[in-house]
């Protein structure tokens, strides 16, 4: 029996130059870090024997060999291999920076996006919408990335309208149309008036009352806002006064939606709104809107459930603040060496949009990815060293301690809050 054929696990015997079941990325291949273009935030030079050289070109051409095989099975007669296929590829782009790679073949990649949005259903058209957002992440604000959105925008919005379309796809292609027209379109208002289409659907009847909405259609009435938001702070100071004028005074009717969601986009958008434009006087009835704010914030309705409650509250206890006194809570993100607050709803928005998308590899993309660090005006990808990561690094014990010491911390505070606070109505 020839040497160069090897089992499978299905005792299959599969020819060294084929590429087999395609399979997605698992854990092991994304630990590897520093491959590709993200050799740029660490010095290769460092390695000093040529047998570790060697072993990173290796795991370097095994990995793009991967890709490859993930990039030639997007148009397989198997759904579950193309499945498969966009999955793999939508791993490799959210925890590692492929640019040199990925723009040599963003046609390739775009036609097998466009098939698989056009001919699959479903879960595959989902993974697809979400590829096509990983792409431009990776390709940047550019011609290449225009180019892209160019061929896919159409589809995108066909879809979107389509009410017979899989309800999957149309929630996943109103979050994606949103990050790639930000990405890669200069031209918004019409993207916007896409999602105004759609959103406005759930507000009040003519009679007061909140219209019947399934729980499907109403997450993708949350996608649509969510994206509508995002893209409110790029709008220029004229554009985003005709919004002003034009949704504003309708907007608080989403906050009587039975859709803890819905009421929760809802009241993080008007919160932006308030943030991006403050001489809005004449727009909206402030008592009224800070009522209901306040309602919310200290919802003890039985018929919701308490999960839902306690998420509601803790969001609108911020909104009411940033309405009444221009106050939002910041937090910081460590990455690396550096840190970066987020300090305002225009940036929340922001990092938790490209944050769905990379997941984890979110420190990682804002570390090494130009486009991102660009977004949040962290200037330049920082060089650091071997040796300064080492130095950086601490113990398991002295981690241990620290968790522990901030852990105690942490249920002190909460059980002095718990013993102060009353919730009436919840028994």
């Amino acid at each position: 029996m020839p040497r160069n054929k090897k089992k499978n696990s299905k005792g299959e015997y599969l020819s060294g130059g084929q590429h087999g079941a395609v399979q997605p990325f698992s854990d092991e291949d994304a630990s590897i870090e520093t491959l590709s273009h993200c050799s740029s935030i660490s010095d290769v030079t460092s390695v000093a024997d040529e047998g570790g050289e060697a072993s990173e070109d290796t795991a370097l051409e095994d990995f793009q060999y991967k890709l490859k095989g993930f990039i030639d099975s997007t148009v397989d007669k198997s759904a579950k291999t193309r499945q498969g296929a966009l999955d793999g590829l939508k791993t490799a782009m959210a925890t590692r920076i492929l640019y040199e790679f990925i723009s040599e073949r963003r046609m390739t990649i775009t036609d097998s996006i466009e098939r698989c949005l056009k001919k699959g259903k479903g879960e595959e058209q989902r993974a697809a919408a979400s590829l096509a957002c990983l792409l431009c992440i990776q390709l940047g604000s550019g011609i290449e990335s225009e180019e892209v959105f160019k061929t896919l925008k159409p589809i995108f919005k066909n879809i979107l309208a389509d009410g017979s379309a899989n309800m999957q796809a149309r929630q996943a292609v109103a979050t994606s149309l949103g990050l790639c027209t930000l990405v890669a379109e200069d031209d918004i208002l019409a993207t916007m008036e896409c999602f105004e289409n759609l959103f406005t659907r759930a507000y009040l009847k003519g009679d007061g009352t909140c219209p019947s909405i399934s729980p499907q259609t109403s997450q993708l009435y949350v996608n649509a806002l969510l994206s509508w938001a995002l893209l409110l702070t790029i709008c220029s100071a004229n554009q985003l006064k005709d919004v002003l004028k034009k949704h504003l005074p309708r907007l608080p009717q989403l906050l009587q939606s039975d859709d803890v969601n819905m009421r929760i986009a809802a009241g993080e958008t008007i919160a932006l709104l308030f943030e991006l434009a403050r001489d809005i006087d004449s727009f909206v009835e402030w008592d009224e809107l800070c009522d209901k704010l306040n309602a919310l914030a200290t919802d003890c309705n039985k018929h919701r459930a308490k999960t839902d409650k306690r998420k509601q509250r803790s969001v609108f206890r911020d909104v009411l603040k940033a309405v009444e006194e221009g106050d939002f809570q910041s937090e910081t993100i460590r990455f690396g060496t550096e840190r970066m607050s987020i300090d305002s709803w225009v940036r929340k928005r922001t990092y938790d949009t490209f944050r769905e998308f990379v997941g984890s590899g979110m420190n990682y993309h804002l570390q090494a990815n130009e486009f991102i660090r660009d977004v949040f005006e962290l200037g330049p990808p920082i060089l650091v060293d071997s040796a300064t990561m080492k130095a950086m690094k601490i113990s398991r014990f002295e981690r241990h301690l620290h968790n522990s010491a901030a852990f105690k911390a942490r249920t002190k505070a909460r059980n002095k809050f718990r013993d102060k606070r009353v919730d009436v109505g919840e028994f």
